[in-house]
């Protein structure tokens, strides 16, 4: 059986839907699956060993020069190759009107979707052969997988799901125990303030552990920058690709991050993470996996959660090891 998915963005709705994969891989053992994805996340379907293709979409780009030539032919180029397959099923997991009209219409298969009431954009639905209905009311993961089952014909597994990240992430060296802090996320509302980090940083040091901050854009370094000034055990990460980060957080003993895609990779890996949250509500759209816990703020208000308070919920996950 080949199926195409289409779910473009963002990195945290990609690996939620990897669990979807695993449950129906188990119900259709040479099922495959080939992908649809913004170019700047291509290296997240690869992680699911049941990812045969992944076809790079660049709408975000495009949108900023829809009529010039180049972007014409890109489009063109696009739509040549999503067309070279006809798939058992096309299942369009993302639920815009973007993705419905840019791709989801275009690729060749019975088309699945969420129907009007479920989708996050109801006229999305229009574009499908067949549509769902998906309960809201619970995490996303569990949304998509019942997506993927209804529209495969097979009963969702009541277990909890399974990510099944190929094992090309593992530490390749034994070293002191460290830990990872996510500290980066999009919107300022999100943000913890860099005063708490830097009072976690010495709570962790004080216990011998090494902090690693990651970045991604220049001002997520220079903030990374300034949490380590003057701390001996925190380090700041080169550039990374997704691949070696996934190295970095599968090594640690744990983490500590705010609202953000790579939170949701530390779920996907298994490591003991606790999340920060501010406006989000973690029970739709937080980390899931084992291991892991929210702290949610007081009336979303970051500032309300105190370095004492996230180390002490913090201490008691250093003991915590994947489980076999």
């Amino acid at each position: 059986m080949q199926v195409l998915i289409v779910k473009t963005s963002s990195m945290g709705d990609l690996l939620h839907t990897l669990p979807s994969l695993t449950d129906a891989k188990r119900a259709f053992p040479e099922i495959f699956f080939d992908w649809v994805v913004e170019e700047n996340f291509v290296q997240i379907p690869t992680l699911h060993p049941a990812v045969r293709r992944v076809l790079p979409v660049a709408i975000r780009r495009w949108r900023k020069n829809w009529f010039t030539t180049a972007t014409l032919k890109e489009r063109d180029d696009f739509k040549r190759q999503l067309q070279k397959e006809r798939y058992d099923a096309v299942i369009d997991a993302q639920g815009l009107i973007k993705s419905s009209i840019l791709v989801t219409r275009y690729a060749c298969g019975e088309k699945h979707g969420l129907d009007y009431k479920s989708a996050r954009e109801p006229f999305a639905s229009w574009f499908y052969d067949q549509r769902h209905y998906v309960d809201n009311q619970q995490h996303a993961i569990e949304r998509i997988r019942q997506l993927f089952a209804a529209s495969l014909g097979y009963r969702r597994p009541m277990t909890f799901g399974e990510y099944s990240i190929s094992p090309c992430c593992m530490p390749v060296t034994h070293r002191k125990p460290y830990l990872v802090f996510l500290h980066a996320t999009t919107r300022p509302e999100k943000q913890w303030p860099e005063t708490h980090w830097r009072a976690l940083i010495q709570f962790s040091a004080n216990h011998d552990y090494s902090i690693e901050l990651p970045w991604g854009t220049h001002e997520e370094k220079l903030r990374a920058q300034r949490l380590a000034n003057g701390f001996s055990a925190a380090k700041v990460l080169m550039p990374s690709s997704l691949a070696q980060l996934a190295t970095v957080i599968s090594g640690a003993s744990a983490l500590v991050s705010v609202d953000t895609g790579l939170s949701h990779l530390a779920a996907a890996l298994n490591r003991p993470n606790l999340t920060l949250y501010g406006p989000t509500n973690p029970s739709l759209i937080g980390a899931y996996g084992r291991h892991q816990q929210a702290l949610c703020a007081t009336n979303g208000n970051m500032t309300s959660l105190t370095a004492e308070y996230v180390w002490k919920t913090f201490k008691p996950m250093l003991s915590l090891r994947e489980e076999e």
